[in-house]
């Protein structure tokens, strides 16, 4: 599947709302990333008994208060963040409520409710099977509570592909919005601290115990980072009708999958290259029109070299003055919100 970028309507990016361990709101994002980034700390979970305890943290102040259910759902940190990035990206694009009620919302989200799950099982450790019998609740809930907290009745996805989620939700709604099946489309995506991410990464040590080092010759591993990032897309035809500021074009995007091995990618990077080849060429650019790259550099020993030579492969020497951003060393790796990020930088 791709984007097309050559083809439909242009699609742009009108509104923008962030939540890291950099801070709350969008300038605090861009101050943080300016004054050199944020730095891991160790969770606080007393329940989160493993060797590796670190994590680039949305700090305690800047955490959102609520809402903290959902209908008949109580609400992780993760959903939360999620509706107060949402708030700050359809008020950053100037949306009332009438124009809210008609978006759709696309969001990508790995572990979404998993942090109130783990909390409910740390305070019903020992106790009877039946007691969790009747509070079971939905994992994908982040979707749904965003769209409800701000009045959207377009429709509501939910995108779980791993830490690739919420880069293929933005995709997903520039799709939709050249497709001519709405004008406009609120994607992103949102993270909590969980215990079994951390843990899935101590467990096959690939959890790094200084800080999250992107190419870094001295790297071990990745470290998670939680947070919410969220904008506002629409076809540039709707924004200019409306006034609207633009920040950017989403000109294309591309999907591939290697399918090599469950945690590995393929050592030859021949999907990576595909990928972006497919991305430049559906809109209609050149190598050597990119201006910077950001990668996806989650600091494992392995992808990082993967990476580096796709990238070596497509831009050939360009690569020796092409501006590449390692924003996981800034924020850490962000699981299914990481693509989010990435566009919400790019921009």
């Amino acid at each position: 599947m791709s984007a097309q970028g050559a083809t439909g309507r242009r699609v742009v990016v009108t509104g923008l709302g962030a939540i890291s361990c950099l801070g709350s709101g969008v300038p605090a994002f861009w101050q943080g990333l300016t004054s050199g980034g944020g730095a891991p700390r160790p969770v606080t979970d007393p329940d989160a008994r493993m060797a590796n305890r670190l994590m680039y943290l949305v700090p305690a102040a800047d955490l959102p208060d609520g809402p903290e259910r959902h209908a008949h759902v109580e609400l992780a940190a993760g959903p939360r963040m999620a509706i107060a990035a949402a708030h700050e990206a359809v008020a950053d694009a100037g949306l009332d409520d009438a124009q809210c009620e008609r978006l759709s919302v696309v969001l990508g989200v790995e572990m979404g409710n998993a942090g109130r799950h783990e909390a409910r099982r740390a305070a019903e450790h020992g106790a009877p099977i039946r007691r969790a019998v009747g509070r079971w609740s939905p994992m994908t809930v982040t979707s749904a509570a965003v769209s409800a907290a701000i009045g959207a009745t377009g429709g509501s996805t939910s995108v779980g592909n791993a830490c690739a989620a919420s880069g293929y939700a933005a995709a997903i709604a520039a799709d939709m919005i050249r497709a001519g099946e709405t004008d406009m489309v609120l994607t992103g995506g949102a993270e909590g601290p969980t215990r079994v991410g951390m843990g899935v990464f101590n467990r096959i040590g690939a959890a790094d115990p200084v800080a999250c080092r992107p190419f870094d010759t001295d790297r071990q591993g990745t470290l998670f980072g939680d947070g919410a990032a969220m904008l506002v897309l629409e076809s540039a035809e709707h924004a200019e009708a409306r006034g609207a500021t633009v920040y950017a074009e989403l000109s294309a995007a591309a999907f591939s999958c290697d399918a090599h091995h469950p945690t590995a990618p393929d050592p030859g990077g021949t999907q990576a290259v595909r990928g972006m080849r497919r991305a430049l060429a559906d809109a209609g650019l050149r190598p050597d029109d990119v201006g910077g790259v950001v990668p996806h550099g989650t600091g494992t020993p392995l992808n990082d070299v993967v990476e580096s030579e796709a990238l070596r492969e497509v831009f050939g020497e360009l690569c020796d003055e092409l501006p590449l951003f390692s924003l996981k060393a800034m924020i850490g790796h962000t699981a299914g919100v990481a693509g989010a990020f990435g566009v919400l930088t790019a921009r």
